[in-house]
């Protein structure tokens, strides 16, 4: 099934008890409302599909993962609602992976900038090429990680997250990424990591659902509450949205663009 989304999509399919969940925009896989929205979907309905073992996050072409929220969204938000009804799109689609019951591999072909390094946090296992370098660059823009936050810093612990959301401009590598624990598996090529992604998601199709059902609970152990406080960060985002700082920063960001 493809959805078409203004110039991207979100496409689906199941084989052999693996379902494969692809996002695409042209701009560098930035992440308009509507394809979170999509992606929350899809997420939640693989976790209820019976014929879905293991899930494999992916997005389209050959350059970056993904880019972060969409500029061209975040410079239309005129209001706080506006802004709360943007951010929650990653409060909900972050929460639909914490939530599923099956497990999710992300395939981390490129790089991974803010929202982006949210959804490799956000999946059970990131399986990444060594082009896959990560940067939080939302301090410079005028507002900060609130709503992935949570899954960064779990991922990579608070020293880490800290680090790349002060330092917004710095790119870390894939290297380090790994170090930190946000990747699991880091290969030299793209061929090699579609082959480990193969081989795992193979395996785990053969794997007891209830046994890896029970398994994501005790990964995400004391995330309940998760459900309101990415609310609430989605509310931080969508006031400092609206900044003149911010604005101006958007602005010339999508010039570059």
């Amino acid at each position: 099934m493809i959805q078409e989304i203004q110039e991207g999509y979100v496409q689906t399919e199941t084989h052999q008890g693996i379902t494969t969940i692809e996002f695409f925009h042209p701009k560098s896989n930035s992440l308009p409302k509507k394809i979170l929205q999509e992606l929350a979907k899809e997420i939640h309905f693989a976790g209820t599909h019976k014929e879905t073992k293991v899930i494999v996050l992916k997005s389209g072409g050959e350059k970056a993962f993904c880019s972060g929220a969409s500029f061209e969204e975040l410079a239309t938000i005129k209001t706080d609602g506006d802004g709360h009804a943007f951010f929650n799109g990653f409060a909900d689609l972050i929460n639909a992976m914490r939530k599923c019951p099956k497990l999710i591999i992300g395939r981390i072909h490129g790089k991974c900038v803010g929202g982006g390094v949210g959804l490799a946090a956000a999946v059970d296992y990131a399986i990444a090429t060594d082009k896959a370098e990560i940067k939080l660059s939302e301090l410079s823009i005028g507002f900060g990680p609130f709503v992935i936050g949570p899954a960064v810093e779990r991922k990579i612990g608070t020293a880490a997250f800290s680090a790349l959301s002060i330092d917004a401009t710095m790119w870390r590598n894939s290297d380090w990424a790994k170090r930190k624990g946000l990747f699991a598996e880091v290969h030299e090529s793209v061929e090699n990591m579609d082959e480990s992604i193969r081989r795992l998601s193979n395996n785990l199709s053969h794997f007891s659902p209830e046994a890896m059902a029970e398994m994501k609970k005790m990964f995400w152990k004391g995330t309940d509450h998760w459900d309101t406080l990415l609310k609430e960060r989605a509310a931080i985002s969508g006031k400092l949205v609206q900044t003149e700082f911010t604005k101006k920063a958007i602005e010339k960001l999508k010039t570059r663009d």
